[in-house]
């Protein structure tokens, strides 16, 4: 089964660039999808259906902001819309599919470089989604939560570790996040597979990052340590370009 997670940054947007003709070649069996900044009756969703995909959208109440989606062939037994905390399910960022054997989640973390505030509400978020998956790896022992983290774990991770040191994304606190969420019960899917460098998910749209490859591991599919052995390929489509982000790849038996 393969299992495609992508931040589209806008899917209205990402349609007029070749998103859904490239989903109907590419056509992984689930995609979750981030910062989709519509609303259902805004997409084509006829143009996704045809392609045999169940949809499932969940927008933040603020219009053309945030919101996550789930795309699957496979119809889920279950779709939980949101995970149970006001200031977090306004915005849209997570929504989550289950299925016979595992549970799927697509997840838009917060970002804090804005700094102030919204650094304090991801460091909330990011304190409440663990505890959320640890609470549900119990009642679902095989979780996949996919998404985009906005957080560099490890150095190899980001272009130039000393440069963004004391930056939103890559900051300590940031990471030691990582670091406990890791060593919980979950593996990064992606270095399971691939350990080397220079491997990104995320470009800034200035000074022709994406050409040069100075980019972000943002992008994540963690999945719980009984799907460890289940993990068969993970990889970061880096050619694949309808937004600032790239689509990663996960392949489970």
């Amino acid at each position: 089964m393969n299992i495609v997670s992508y931040n589209v940054n806008g899917i209205r947007a990402a349609m007029r660039k070749g998103f859904a003709e490239w989903l109907a070649e590419y056509s992984p069996d689930i995609i979750g999808l981030q910062e989709i900044k519509a609303t259902e009756d805004q997409i084509e969703i006829n143009l996704l259906e045809d392609l045999g995909y169940h949809s499932y959208w969940y927008p933040a109440v603020k219009k053309g902001y945030s919101g996550v989606a789930i795309l699957s062939k496979v119809k889920p037994k279950h779709i939980e819309y949101g995970m149970g905390v006001q200031a977090f399910d306004d915005e849209g960022r997570m929504i989550r599919a289950d299925y016979e054997d595992f549970s799927f989640i697509s997840a838009y973390f917060p970002s804090g470089t804005t700094g102030g505030p919204r650094q304090d509400f991801k460091y909330e978020f990011l304190d409440e989604i663990h505890g959320y998956s640890q609470d549900l790896s119990k009642k679902f022992p095989n979780l996949i939560l996919s998404g985009d983290y906005n957080i560099c774990h490890k150095a190899i991770d980001i272009h130039n570790p000393i440069a963004n040191k004391n930056t939103s994304g890559f900051l300590p606190e940031e990471r030691a996040w990582m670091d406990k969420f890791t060593t919980s019960g979950f593996d990064d899917s992606f270095r399971v597979i691939n350990p080397g460098p220079h491997q990104y998910s995320w470009w800034s749209y200035r000074a022709n990052a994406r050409a040069n490859n100075k980019g972000w591991r943002i992008d994540y599919h963690m999945t719980s340590s009984p799907m460890k052995e289940r993990i068969k390929d993970a990889a970061i489509l880096a050619d694949v370009v309808h937004s600032d982000h790239c689509p990663i790849s996960l392949v489970i038996e």
